[in-house]
């Protein structure tokens, strides 16, 4: 085992929904026990806002966040990719961990569409926490 957190790459196609919604999760469940990242195949210009409204009704901010252009640096570094409707736009590396969840796009949907996506992802990112960290 090794000494540093593992990483966590949240990947979409435009890094301003589902993605930040993932990494916000992430962070605020694990905080510093592993290692987020968030980024996007065709990055947009900025977080969902409908997206940063549903996380704030949990008490999660993710209004600072700044979509990020995938790169293979960030796929090589990490020890979990895990996508969200990129398809094969994600290079791959052997030895790293990849799933791919299957998550309605909320771009441009309404509020109570977007609760379900965010709820959705908060319990992806649970069971993940708990295999990553074997805790209960």
């Amino acid at each position: 085992m090794s000494d540093h957190p593992p990483t966590v790459l949240f990947v979409c196609v435009h890094n301003a929904g589902r993605s930040q919604m993932a990494a916000g999760w992430l962070t605020s469940i694990a905080g510093n026990r592993i290692d987020v990242r968030s980024a996007g195949s065709e990055p947009a210009d900025r977080i969902n806002p409908v997206a940063v409204q549903a996380m704030r009704e949990v008490g999660i901010d993710i209004a600072a966040e700044q979509p990020k252009l995938l790169t293979d640096g960030a796929v090589s570094d990490a020890d979990v990719v895990v996508t969200m409707g990129c398809g094969d736009s994600c290079p791959y590396y052997p030895g790293t961990r990849y799933e791919d969840w299957q998550l309605p796009d909320p771009a441009g949907q309404p509020i109570e569409m977007v609760r379900q996506v965010r709820d959705e992802i908060r319990a992806r990112v649970e069971n993940l926490v708990r295999e990553l960290l074997g805790t209960g």
